[in-house]
């Protein structure tokens, strides 16, 4: 039963946010609180959203940081070195071009 019901969530997002009567975020927050409430689990609702916010702040806040580092790190030129090494090797050669992405995309990532 649950799992019908979870289906019926998430196609009710989809219809809801491809018809653009909703906005992602509205949908994303009031249609759980919905389902929950229509299946009868509203007065624990408070403690699953307490639940649910505990678990994400971690990463919501590495991802904050996350977002300001390589901010700054792009405006002091950290990686024009690299991205001009690659353009020098990828030229206008579309196969050198995806190779030349992977590699950018595997050095920024060793941090």
């Amino acid at each position: 039963m649950l799992t019908i019901l979870g289906f019926a969530m998430i196609a009710t997002f989809l219809v809801l946010i491809m018809t653009k009567k909703m906005s992602p975020i509205a949908a994303l927050v009031l249609i759980p609180a919905l389902f929950c409430v229509a299946v009868g689990q509203g007065a624990q609702l408070g403690g699953y959203v307490i639940e649910g916010v505990g678990n994400l702040a971690p990463t919501a806040a590495m991802l904050m940081f996350a977002i300001v580092y390589f901010g700054v790190m792009i405006d002091v030129g950290l990686f024009d070195p690299i991205v001009r090494g690659i353009l020098k090797f990828c030229q206008a050669d579309p196969m050198r071009i995806v190779v030349g992405t992977a590699v950018l995309a595997a050095v920024v990532s060793l941090d």
